[in-house]
């Protein structure tokens, strides 16, 4: 007879996919896989806390990443300006239906559910009690982790400034300046994340 080990404890080296039982961890300790010296686990350190403030602070930038301006182009006695919204619309105009979609979809509603996921599972976890519903928002959590691709259409812009700054007076619009910002929250926003404490905490609704 063979004793089980507790599922809530396991984890599965990525690189050797060795199952170890790991043991329960203070801040800046790590523990690592005994075969191949791999780090399974490090426990992160006020993760509510920083979590929540960084997809509250996303949220809000949010709104002027996809209004504001850009960038201006002086081209011909004229002067243009566009913001992501206006680039979608734009595409939509001229019949780029599919390309319009996509943008939308992974540069503004995938990361704006993705924060928003971030901030109400947090804040329930700080502030309320933890409710079965809370399990699923984790898990789009997941899902949605690597479908946020605003980093991708902020190299675009970058791209397009290249090309066109020799053939146009280019201005840069203070939209760029969110999007750094935003795109500086969802990066952190994965490091911030102690996934392995969220679940502990999610396991125990069940419990």
């Amino acid at each position: 007879m063979t004793a089980s080990l507790p599922t809530d404890t396991l984890a599965a080296c990525q690189r050797c996919d060795t199952l170890v039982n790991l043991p329960k961890l203070s801040n800046h300790q790590k523990a690592l896989c005994p075969c191949c010296n791999t780090v399974l686990h490090s426990p992160k350190k006020h993760t509510l806390d920083k979590t929540f403030a960084i997809s509250f602070a996303g949220l809000l930038l949010l709104i002027p990443a996809t209004v504001m301006p850009l960038m201006g182009i002086y081209a011909a006695g004229q002067y243009n300006q566009a913001s992501l919204f206006t680039c979608i619309v734009l595409l939509a105009n001229e019949g780029f239906y599919f390309i319009a979609f996509c943008v939308f979809i992974f540069a503004i509603a995938v990361p704006a559910v993705r924060l928003f996921t971030a901030f109400y599972l947090t804040f329930c976890l700080k502030y309320t009690s933890k409710k079965p519903h809370l399990i699923v928002f984790f898990r789009s959590y997941h899902l949605l982790n690597n479908w946020a691709m605003i980093h991708v259409f902020f190299l675009g812009i970058i791209v397009s400034l290249y090309k066109l700054v020799d053939i146009a007076d280019i201005a840069i619009g203070t939209g760029i300046t969110s999007i750094i910002l935003l795109l500086m929250c969802s990066t952190m926003l994965s490091i911030t994340l102690d996934h392995r404490f969220i679940w502990q905490q999610l396991e125990q609704i069940n419990d």
